[in-house]
């Protein structure tokens, strides 16, 4: 049994939830693995839209939001974290990034470069030359990434993840699946953890 976590690094609380899925590694013995999908597909899949267009007009509840999130922030003793100035980002490259990267064999710095970036650091990162210094920056192989996310095999596979992703039952990032379990949020970590305990303790 292993844990998956679906992300698109445009979403600030999927790297929040990146940032404590290694506490409920070390507690849990479960290596989660990472899912990339394009949130932006998701979307048009399911009809859904990000907090901001669907809680737009509805009073209160943006403010709420801001005020969880921070509650969150404060229980996990997050310190690096900022919502970015450029959000929401066009994430495309950057997932076609985290595709090639994991046939490179460098997904996993990849992927906490690129939170990182995004979610700590408050950069622009739909803008080809940010992205560039940034894999640069981080000592990750920029020609070789850049060069493969243009290919028709990266592009169809983000596809097909995403695609899969909502005929599992997903809508939205962060999604998690414990077995056929689906969570969704970063508030569900919790939920995610007791469930992997208890699928662990029944197998």
């Amino acid at each position: 049994m292993q844990p998956e976590f679906l992300f698109d690094f445009g979403s600030p609380n999927a790297y929040l939830a990146h940032l404590i899925i290694p506490a409920i590694e070390k507690r849990t013995g479960a290596r989660f693995k990472y899912v990339p999908i394009l949130l932006g597909g998701v979307f048009r899949l399911t009809n859904n839209k990000s907090p901001v267009e669907s809680f737009a007009g509805i009073k209160n509840k943006l403010e709420f939001q801001r005020a969880e999130m921070q509650r969150f922030i404060k229980r996990h003793r997050i310190t690096a974290f900022k919502m970015n100035p450029f959000f929401p980002v066009n994430t495309l490259q950057l997932m076609r990034g985290a595709v090639a990267a994991e046939l490179e064999g460098v997904f996993e710095p990849y992927v906490d470069a690129m939170f990182r970036y995004m979610w700590a650091e408050a950069r622009k990162m739909d803008d080809p030359e940010v992205i560039r210094a940034s894999l640069n920056e981080a000592g990750l192989p920029a020609d070789t990434l850049l060069h493969r996310i243009q290919e028709d095999g990266v592009k169809q596979r983000l596809l097909q993840t995403t695609q899969q992703a909502v005929e599992r039952g997903v809508f939205g990032s962060p999604s998690f699946f414990v077995g056929k379990e689906l969570f969704f949020g970063k508030d569900q970590l919790r939920d995610v953890e007791e469930e992997i305990m208890q699928q662990e303790r029944a197998a």
